[in-house]
């Protein structure tokens, strides 16, 4: 039996043929990005390799946590992380690790990081909504927030006020698509 997992999987293989599933433990580089980021987070970002989900260099990097996922959080989590294979695609990897490391500062205000994730994010608002509904998706605003302005990503962008809106607007479209549909 196909999966709506599988079906993306290869979806995303056909439009990026490099494109492979790697497991982060097995990976030095991996392992050597957690560490450097528990240091400079201070502990704070201390889950790197076994809850984070990371696209470089065409590779999705999973933790251990990706075998006890189940198709439909594999499925939206895959429409997250096809959106980084094609900013990569769009910025080129030089561009896109310059964006997302450098505008404005690494940590603490980094706008670069925080746009490029938005975008991902909306897609991770949508595909939640399609799979298990609207409220489902408005559920996300608390986990998202504090990413945003915790040590997750580098407190990217220590606004929570701003991710609520950016967070609002996404649900507003969506709420006008579904009106739309009526």
């Amino acid at each position: 039996m196909t999966t709506r997992h599988r079906e993306l999987l290869t979806d995303i293989q056909r439009e990026f043929p490099g494109f492979a599933v790697v497991p982060k433990r097995g990976s030095t580089l991996q392992r050597g990005i957690a560490l450097l980021l528990a240091v400079v987070t201070l502990g704070g970002q201390r889950h790197y390799v076994t809850r984070y989900h990371t696209v470089l260099f065409g590779k999705l990097y999973v933790p251990d946590a990706w075998n006890r996922m189940d198709d439909a959080t594999r499925y939206i989590l895959l429409r997250h992380e096809r959106v980084h294979l094609r900013q990569r695609r769009r910025m080129g990897d030089v561009m896109m690790a310059f964006v997302y490391l450098v505008p404005f500062f690494p940590l603490f205000l980094a706008w670069g990081r925080a746009r490029i994730e938005w975008e991902a994010y909306v897609e991770t608002i949508r595909a939640t909504a399609e799979v298990h509904g609207l409220e489902a998706a408005r559920a996300l605003e608390q986990d998202i927030v504090r990413r945003y302005v915790g040590p997750d990503y580098g407190w990217m962008w220590p606004f929570p006020r701003t991710v609520r809106a950016w967070f609002g607007e996404v649900i507003a479209d969506l709420e006008a698509e579904a009106a739309s549909t009526d």
